[in-house]
């Protein structure tokens, strides 16, 4: 077995939710069901536009005096300003603590160590492990743990591409994509039992119709592959971009339909002039569509 492995994510910032009414008020505006969050898992979740589309996604955290959300550190500040947006009269105080707290990621590892601040597992996927939200001023100590290979955070970014798993951000743009274009559907990040929340219709009407043609994949290649956002080629027609990639493997969203009829009419997929393999990630519930080639 690896030795544990954890990586400070400097990408990342912190929002702290304090408040009686904190718990009720993310729960109507947030994807995730606030209420149904393990207290020794983080809840995975998101801040939609009116229009359904993903402000950006995040981790929740429960604490004593509310929640911590483990957020893009590029998305905080309007974050934190969306979120006020939406207090009116909630008893919740909102602050960015970037600055004063710094997110570790912790992979490789079946049980999580002591930490300084908060450590949760990972919601998403096994073998995301844990997150751990630390003062800043601990992070040393804290990723020195006995057998830990300290790593930088591109190492997790990889590994984290290597399962197929999105973050806005890094794969999507912010505002750019539905919930179910980045698998949130199947990732527990959104709750279709819970009652309303910020486009909560356009959501719901997704899943129902089941209309996303846009999902999660692994690319792979035998050449190297080009730069983060090079547009990936279904025969002649666009069918995403790349997302975060290192060496002959990434991962991107892409129009799985366009994928699919490439593939039934022997036309190439490839990624900025390199034939690229595509393939679904093990957990998705999903499969290639039909097309009329088989």
């Amino acid at each position: 077995m690896s030795a544990p492995r954890v990586a400070r994510l400097a990408s990342r910032g912190v929002l702290h939710v304090t408040g009686e009414d904190a718990a009720t008020f993310l729960d109507r505006v947030v994807t995730a069901d606030v209420d149904a969050i393990p207290a020794d898992t983080a809840g995975y979740g998101a801040l939609l536009s009116p229009q359904g589309k993903v402000l950006s996604d995040f981790l929740l955290v429960a604490v004593d005096d509310g929640f911590l959300i483990d957020c893009p550190r590029a998305a905080a500040p309007d974050l934190l300003k969306r979120l006020g947006l939406y207090r009116l009269r909630a008893k919740v105080g909102l602050e960015d603590v970037s600055d004063r707290l710094a997110v570790l990621a912790l992979w490789d590892v079946e049980a999580p160590p002591r930490m300084p601040g908060r450590t949760v597992r990972d919601p998403r996927h096994p073998a995301l492990g844990f997150r751990s939200i630390v003062p800043a001023s601990a992070v040393g100590p804290a990723e020195a743990f006995e057998g830990a290979e300290i790593e930088p955070e591109d190492a997790y970014a990889v590994h984290r591409a290597g399962l197929g798993i999105p973050e806005v951000g890094s794969e999507v743009g912010f505002g750019e994509a539905f919930p179910h274009e980045i698998a949130m559907d199947a990732l527990s990040g959104v709750s279709f039992d819970k009652g309303c929340y910020v486009g909560q219709e356009v959501v719901s009407r997704m899943e129902h119709r089941a209309t996303a043609r846009r999902r999660p994949v692994i690319v792979a290649a035998q050449a190297p592959l080009p730069d983060t956002g090079t547009e990936i080629l279904a025969g002649e027609r666009p069918a995403g971009a790349l997302g975060t990639a290192h060496g002959h493997r990434g991962m991107a969203i892409v129009r799985l339909d366009r994928i699919a009829e490439a593939r039934a009419a022997g036309a190439p997929v490839s990624c900025g002039g390199v034939p690229v393999e595509v393939a679904i990630p093990d957990w998705a519930p999903w499969g290639w569509p039909a097309t009329d080639g088989g």
